[in-house]
């Protein structure tokens, strides 16, 4: 009998943001169709997940349960409390791996600490052997008799109230389908390349695995299974640099969970207890953080990503980083309220993820980009958007500037402006900070945390 229960408020602290819950819906809806075709059931139910799996249990007269393990440090509290009941009421109660390569438990240094940098980590994890992907759903339900009570997937509410979602449908096709399609895709035609291309937003050089991956609608198991399937065609494996460099990113996933599983403070605490001291800006009506979150900066790079963002769910990597290393050194903002944003926007929203990926940008994390690393936004827009397509598609008010001035408006001369369509401060805002004085300002506070630093 599959059972899905919506409990909210067994999240703890990170209950699921806005994006995240327009997937779930869209996952559970999927996975439902493809159950019903096969002759079964998706069991849907509400609230507390104990006393919904009891009500479960005395109306089946079910012996067993098994689930999948989860490593949030409130989940994996919630689950244990969950398995030490059922197997004291003679209810067998498994859980099984079905998210990671190799779960953080299992993973030590030769000083049997965790590691908390990626090298070593990584150069550890690729000697070990990996498990292979588990076999196919059935073709046909078990027939079951009488189904249980079921919710319907509205009663959940998860669909946003507002209209900001709609652009996701365009982009995305939750379920398993729509990741294996994604992975084949990737594995045929992009992966050799993923090396360069993953590093030009414009360019279609990326997976797109990581909500999948996130959702459990495909494992790492398999993704690792279809890069070696790949190489097997070429009698090596990785077969390419771009696999390579592929599978790290795998790796870093990896990386991120076991640092959640060992130090759980780390969604709201920087692992570095020194960085609790560091001078973040005030920003007490939040006009800030706003032009943040809106894509307002008048840096176009910065705009482009958080716009991305907010209409599909979604921002390609390197631009994370720009935009991540411009909230919490150019604004010098807390790198909290970048995480806060991300969850609530992001459809790939991964507790272990997305605090990995603030920790390094702020770099009070492990293995975290060292605080001179301050992005430039001009630079990396010209480097990586040279050609401004980019740019053009997500800030369109901008897209009549030729790639000279595009990826920085500010120093068009009033003619071009013009001719543009541009008029800065109206259609377009001004720099909400200039870059050196950013910059100067950032490193004089990150060297003023490293000369208070006890020793």
């Amino acid at each position: 009998m599959p059972v899905f229960i919506w409990d909210d408020a067994g999240e703890g602290d990170w209950a699921l943001g806005g994006a995240s819950q327009w997937w779930l819906h869209q996952s559970l809806a999927v996975l439902g169709t493809e159950i019903r075709e096969r002759g079964g059931q998706l069991i849907l139910r509400r609230g507390d997940s104990a006393k919904e799996l009891e009500r479960l249990i005395e109306s089946t007269g079910a012996d067993a349960v098994y689930w999948s393990r989860r490593y949030e440090p409130s989940i994996r509290q919630r689950d244990a409390g969950i398995k030490s009941t059922l197997k004291k009421r003679g209810i067998e109660a498994q859980s099984f791996n079905g998210a990671l390569l190799h779960e953080p438990h299992t993973i030590q240094n030769k000083q049997g600490r965790p590691f908390q940098v990626f090298t070593p980590y990584w150069r550890h994890c690729l000697v070990l052997a990996k498990p292979e992907p588990g076999g196919d759903a059935p073709t046909r339900w078990p027939a079951l008799g009488r189904w249980p009570e079921s919710v319907s997937l509205d009663d959940f509410g998860l669909m946003p109230a507002l209209g900001w979602a709609s652009g996701f449908q365009s982009v995305w096709q939750p379920g398993e389908s729509g990741a294996r399609q994604a992975l084949t895709a990737f594995a045929k035609s992009v992966i050799d390349g993923y090396a360069r291309a993953r590093d030009f937003p414009a360019e279609r050089g990326t997976s797109r695995l990581s909500p999948h991956l996130h959702w459990g609608e495909i494992s790492p198991r398999q993704v690792w299974a279809a890069v070696k399937a790949k190489g097997a065609d070429r009698g090596i494996f990785p077969p390419s640099k771009g696999a390579q460099v592929f599978l790290a990113e795998i790796g870093w996933r990896e990386f991120a969970y076991q640092l959640l599983f060992h130090f759980e403070s780390t969604p709201t605490q920087p692992l570095r207890e020194q960085f609790r001291q560091f001078p973040w800006r005030d920003d007490p009506a939040g006009k800030l953080l706003k032009s943040w979150q809106l894509g307002q900066t008048g840096y176009p790079i910065v705009d482009a990503g958080m716009r991305q963002l907010w209409t599909t769910g979604w921002m390609h990597n390197r631009v994370r980083m720009v935009v991540g290393s411009f909230l919490v050194k150019h604004l010098r903002l807390p790198w909290q309220r970048g995480a806060e944003w991300f969850w609530d926007t992001l459809l790939d929203a991964d507790l272990a993820s997305n605090t990995l990926g603030w920790q390094w940008s702020a770099g009070c994390g492990a293995d975290a980009a060292p605080y001179f690393r301050i992005f430039a936004p001009v630079l990396q827009g010209r480097k990586f958007d040279g050609d401004g397509d980019y740019v053009r598609k997500w800030v369109p008010e901008i897209a009549r500037l030729s790639d000279k001035f595009l990826h920085a408006p500010w120093e068009a001369p009033a003619g071009v402006l013009a001719n543009a369509g541009i008029e800065l401060g109206r259609n377009y805002p001004r720099p909400v900070v200039d870059h050196g004085e950013a910059r100067a300002a950032a490193l004089a506070a990150y060297k003023m945390l490293r000369e208070t630093r006890p020793n």
